[in-house]
């Protein structure tokens, strides 16, 4: 359970997003050694910045990443992810022209789609018996 300290707070709300994305390089090709993935960190957690948001963890593998990202209200989660697969596909393919080479044809280095999940707090089942036995007015 998120502890208080995890809560955060903006003009008008009080709030504790978490989302788990997942990122694939394009046709899944295993690309990524230690050194890509420690630069695509750094180049996430800039994004994330930018955005007010932050990226409480982040891991992958050769064709893959993991992002734990607590985000605030305001921001869309689809224009984050745009942004992040954005930059970093452009940054790393400028650092790392191995990377630049092997997508020739394609241009860019992550596939089309993503995986988005909420996750934190109670679990679903929970959270709907709460609302159900709240105590309607008459």
């Amino acid at each position: 359970m998120a502890g208080h300290s995890d809560i955060r707070t903006g003009r008008h709300c009080v709030f504790l997003l978490h989302a788990h994305l997942v990122f694939v390089t394009k046709f899944r090709h295993p690309v990524f050694t230690d050194t890509h993935l420690t630069r695509l960190e750094e180049i996430t957690r800039s994004v994330c910045a930018d955005f007010e948001t932050e990226l409480a963890e982040f891991d992958g593998g050769d064709d893959h990443v993991h992002l734990l990202v607590n985000f605030p209200p305001k921001v869309a989660l689809s224009k984050l992810v745009n942004s992040l697969k954005g930059v970093s596909s452009r940054r790393l393919r400028q650092e790392f022209p191995e990377l630049a080479a092997h997508y020739y044809r394609a241009n860019k280095l992550w596939s089309g789609s993503y995986f988005a999940g909420s996750v934190g707090g109670a679990p679903l089942s929970i959270v709907r018996q709460y609302i159900e036995q709240q105590n309607r007015p008459v």
